[in-house]
């Protein structure tokens, strides 16, 4: 039979709870068998916790466990909030991007070494946005539950495309609107290099 391992892909319906102070759940995130998550273990697609978790189980196989913040997401970090000018705000027309620019939205923004990290808005002044830099989930408790649907090894196709999530399989791809046509080997597997730019 067929094990959760490294460089298998697995398909599992899951439920996410929030554990709170007083004991009580609160569901977050489901998965179903129609839309189940699905990972390639082994490849930092999951919390290292929770594919350890999963590690040698099989089709069928039914998981419930708890994730301590220090396992999951780290405490919450006061120094994750921060006031930015609103002008960093602003779209190609000078004005403030309130179309993707508003309280509770996820921003993307790029840190000082080039990262790309997602941000969520908390508040907008008028001089102001105030963003949270932390995990939506840092400083929870995560309870897992589930069952593994099924379980396969990953293609090379899957595997370059997770190792490179830009999307181009950088099997020299041609940029887009070049003269010559993508030369890509095996592009079907990376979306057609429709990435590259």
């Amino acid at each position: 039979m067929v094990k959760v391992e490294n460089l298998k892909v697995v398909r599992a319906t899951y439920e996410l709870y929030i554990r709170n102070e007083d004991g009580t759940e609160e569901l977050m995130e489901k998965g179903t068998e129609e839309a189940p998550i699905v990972w390639c273990q082994g490849e930092g697609m999951m919390l290292p916790a929770l594919e350890e978790q999963m590690e040698g189980k099989e089709p069928g196989d039914t998981f419930d466990f708890v994730l301590q913040p220090e396992q999951a997401y780290g405490p919450y970090l006061e120094e994750g909030l921060m006031d930015l000018p609103k002008t960093m705000f602003f779209n190609g027309d000078g004005e403030f991007d309130a179309e993707r620019v508003f309280v509770g939205a996820v921003v993307p923004m790029n840190t000082t070494d080039g990262q790309i990290v997602k941000a969520q808005v908390c508040e907008i002044t008028d001089d102001h946005v105030t963003i949270d830099l932390n995990h939506p989930y840092a400083g929870e408790t995560l309870h897992f539950k589930g069952v593994i649907l099924d379980i396969r090894d990953v293609t090379e196709g899957e595997l370059r495309a997770i190792r490179n999530p830009r999307g181009c399989c950088g099997g020299g791809c041609h940029k887009k609107g070049s003269d010559s046509e993508s030369s890509c080997g095996d592009c079907n597997s990376c979306n057609g290099c429709n990435s590259c730019e």
